[in-house]
């Protein structure tokens, strides 16, 4: 794989100087360009038709700095830039204000050399939000690659790549109801005791593509458990890596099921266990962490964006937000009013994403359901802060 499957932060000189010595040649997933992007409309679009080029096929990688010769890579001659920041902005702002929709995922790396000059290492993920179009300048171009470069779509292959595109999004969708449906059935990995659960899934666009498989072994050195677990049970099982907390042998509170394809599910019920009440800090608190944890074994398999998040309440009917003695009676705290809260999906661009952040609105919907506005959780700036209020928390 093209420079051993490293992160691109970790490529540096040594790395470019493989290519040259395996001779690596430009095609699908690789292009060399001796000169940086220049301002001028034409270099501008096709530096667009490059980016969306990739993007449309299989990604790849953009290379600026690299002398080539019928394509393949000669020398490192690496450039001149004295503001190598103000440079990566142009760049991002070329590709954000000259592509639809926004390609997620995109990394403008800087690499400095031994001379002292620099690579400009672009790498542009395979998108799932298909096709993508360069609009600058009302272009309106579409654009894929094969082993010969980059070409122009035609009529059928951009109505292909709709069609994908579409279709990810269902199988999605059909993904999550199957798998809640087998939980509610008590078709699990593991039994779960018979009340509210919260079910947690990440699901990466990728994992549909049929050649997608991860080394799950990689996570033994450091397993992560499930919501509001440290140190659990692990077994291999016909999905992938299964990680469990036991309360005896016949029932557990929780798992996290880590499929092979990089979806992770993770099913939780104690924090749902007292008094048909969801506790207003702890169930938000417990989430926030597990994501962050989850996220960072998915970065370690090598899961890239985008990825879905997706958290759902099972069997909750009844169910109310268990808030403190001040807050308990002010007539705003009502019962769930079905059995199942199927909260709509979100889609992160990069698994650095701050969880407090992007889960406010989910966290928002599960309050609205018991007749609150918001979560009280956060503050008046929209920052995550259960000190600020003395919420029930277990």
């Amino acid at each position: 794989m093209l420079f051993g499957n490293k992160e691109i932060k970790n490529i540096d000189e040594s790395d470019l100087q493989s290519l040259i010595d395996d001779q690596v040649s430009e095609g699908k997933i690789i292009d060399y360009k001796e000169e940086i992007v220049g301002n001028a409309d034409n270099d501008k679009k096709e530096f667009l038709a490059d980016v969306s080029s990739f993007s449309n096929s299989s990604g790849g990688y953009l290379i600026y700095g690299i002398k080539e010769s019928n394509g393949l890579p000669t020398e490192i001659v690496g450039l001149d830039i004295s503001n190598i920041d103000a440079e990566i902005n142009r760049l991002e702002n070329i590709i954000r204000d000259g592509i639809e929709p926004r390609i997620p995922g995109i990394i403008v790396q800087s690499i400095k050399l031994q001379t002292l000059k620099t690579i400009i290492l672009i790498h542009i993920p395979r998108s799932w939000a298909l096709p993508h179009m360069v609009t600058f300048k009302g272009a309106s171009r579409f654009f894929s690659r094969n082993s010969g470069g980059k070409y122009p779509l035609d009529v059928n292959e951009i109505r292909t790549l709709f069609t994908v595109s579409s279709t990810l999004v269902q199988n999605i969708k059909n993904f999550r109801i199957e798998r809640l449906s087998k939980i509610v059935s008590q078709e699990t990995p593991l039994s779960l005791a018979k009340i509210g659960k919260i079910v947690l899934h990440i699901i990466p666009f990728t994992s549909f593509d049929p050649t997608i498989r991860f080394d799950l072994n990689i996570l033994r050195s450091n397993l992560p458990g499930p919501i509001g677990t440290t140190l659990p049970d692990y077994r291999f099982n016909f999905d992938g890596l299964l990680t469990y907390f036991a309360d005896n042998v016949s029932n557990h509170s929780s798992y996290l099921q880590i499929f092979n394809n990089g979806i992770i599910e993770a099913a939780e019920s104690y924090l749902l266990s007292y008094d048909n009440g969801i506790p207003a800090v702890a169930y938000e608190k417990e989430l926030i962490t597990a994501i962050s944890k989850f996220l960072k074994a998915q970065k370690k398999l090598g899961v890239s964006a985008p990825i879905v998040i997706a958290l759902s309440l099972v069997d909750v009917s009844g169910y109310h937000m268990t808030v403190d003695n001040s807050q308990r009676y002010s007539g705003k705290n009502h019962q769930i009013d079905r059995d199942s809260l199927i909260i709509p999906e979100i889609v992160l661009d990069d698994l650095d994403s701050e969880p407090t952040e992007f889960m406010k609105p989910i966290f928002d919907t599960i309050w609205n359901a018991t007749g609150w506005e918001k979560s009280l959780n956060y503050d008046e700036h929209g920052k995550w802060n259960s000190g600020n209020w003395s919420g029930f928390l277990r």
